[in-house]
């Protein structure tokens, strides 16, 4: 594993583009210090899911939380999530990122999911900062939108 990588963190799009790097790959482990060099003090990665009952919930990791929860699945399946479409607002000292993803099984296999992810960043003034990840995944009532 490498660990942090200033280059990582240089703009927003470094850090998109390395938050997305960093979960894609063959079946295997993922380097959670990059993961965590990425990441402020207290950041959260938030994804949703619909309930049976037609509501959602919303799980809550640190990144140990994180790679607890989906070690696992990379470690026994190859997985790429792949940005698609992206907007970005900015003010300041604060960024917030609309990513399109797809999910697939190799870098330009066809995707068997696709979501957004809502990135909320901070720069401190020498490096950016992941604040909170929350996504949701397309399905058939949640369809995405025109890009």
């Amino acid at each position: 594993m490498s660990g942090g990588r200033r280059e990582d963190v240089e703009s927003i799009d470094a850090i998109v583009k390395a938050l997305y790097d960093n979960i894609s790959g063959p079946a295997g482990p993922r380097d959670w210090e990059r993961e965590r060099f990425m990441l402020a003090p207290g950041a959260r990665l938030q994804p949703t899911k619909p309930t049976p009952e037609g509501g959602a919930i919303m799980d809550v990791f640190d990144v140990d939380g994180y790679a607890a929860s989906r070690g696992p699945f990379f470690a026994a399946a190859p997985f790429y999530e792949v940005e698609i479409a992206r907007r970005v607002d900015r003010f300041g000292n604060i960024a917030h990122v609309w990513s399109t993803y797809e999910g697939r099984r190799t870098p330009e296999g066809e995707p068997f999911f696709r979501g957004i992810n809502s990135i909320q960043l901070f720069y401190d003034g020498d490096r950016w900062w992941i604040v909170s990840v929350l996504w949701d995944n397309e399905r058939e009532e949640n369809p995405l939108p025109a890009h």
